[in-house]
């Protein structure tokens, strides 16, 4: 059985941070770079082995992303609750908070239940270079089409307009309220694009972002969005996969775990104030290009290594 030691934590913990939220896949490069790195990195981070916890250890530092998330986002959260209780007790969909709060419950009820069924058939039997760097560079190409198809002239909305007669409303709260212009069968499909991120190398923040463009939304409202759908499903799916890790099999673990735990707190949570400002006024172009050349470079290696 492969454990992690706390170099190799620290520097899985600072890379899923990181591309957990960047639109360039935290799966994909946390199979192909120990891959390209070779040696006890290839042997120790290898999902697909057998009797691997790898695939728990990588799951198990979602918590700490979703927790950057939190703590980036936690005004919102507050609202978003409390729009929620109020909604339940007061049995009432009115305010935008409590729009949001069920877009929001609604929006991840499509891959929680996708995740609980093909979750361990699609990294195990996927997580392998050679698929991982097909869909990396499919990630880059979905991005470039995203793009494309929204300078197409489609009519969408731009990013940041300030919604008329709410001026006095923060920028935040000028989001939510173009957030909630999208029906629950819009968000639903939008949060169902988090399922195309079971397959490693297709990214979660990109898919949704994506998905969100296309129904009509902005770079900056989109990236909202998906952090906020991220939140709770990450660290769902966190919890799930912390028991064996606090077991018996967690022993000698969960040291290097809180040290990567750690490193992925504060990786995610700079990647997060560098990304909602990045989506102010710019495009998932450079992310494609990125996703694109790295995955068909991968793929030339391992098939013609």
């Amino acid at each position: 059985m492969s454990v992690l030691t706390y170099p190799e934590a620290v520097g899985v913990g600072l890379l899923q941070g990181v591309t957990e939220l960047f639109p360039v896949s935290s799966l994909g490069h946390s199979i192909l770079i120990p891959a390209l790195l070779g040696g006890h990195w290839k042997h120790d981070l290898d999902v697909s082995a057998d009797g691997s916890l790898y695939l728990n250890e990588l799951v198990g530092l979602h918590l700490a992303t979703a927790l950057a998330l939190v703590v980036y986002f936690w005004r919102d959260w507050v609202r978003i609750i409390r729009g929620l209780f109020t909604s339940v007790t007061q049995r009432r969909i009115q305010t935008v908070d409590q729009k949001l709060a069920w877009l929001i419950v609604t929006a991840c009820v499509p891959v929680a239940v996708a995740g609980v069924a093909l979750d361990k058939v699609f990294r195990t039997t996927l997580g392998k270079p050679v698929p991982t760097a097909i869909f990396l560079a499919l990630n880059g190409i979905v991005l470039f089409v995203t793009e494309q198809l929204r300078r197409g002239g489609t009519g969408r909305r731009r990013a940041g307009a300030v919604v008329p007669g709410e001026e006095h409303l923060s920028a935040d709260e000028q989001s939510d309220l173009r957030i909630t212009r999208l029906t629950i069968r819009q968000a639903v499909t939008i949060g169902a694009a988090q399922i195309l991120a079971l397959l490693p190398g297709i990214s979660r923040s990109g898919s949704t972002i994506s998905a969100g463009i296309f129904k009509g939304m902005g770079h900056e409202d989109s990236a909202r969005f998906a952090f906020l759908l991220a939140t709770p499903v990450i660290g769902g799916a966190a919890l799930l996969k912390l028991p064996p890790l606090l077991g018996a099999q967690g022993n000698g673990l969960r040291g290097p775990l809180l040290a990567g735990s750690v490193a992925a707190f504060v990786a995610a949570y700079l990647a997060t104030r560098y990304l909602v400002r990045y989506f102010e006024n710019r495009t998932l172009i450079p992310f494609a290009i990125y996703c694109s050349v790295a995955g068909l470079g991968s793929l030339a290696y391992f098939t013609l290594a």
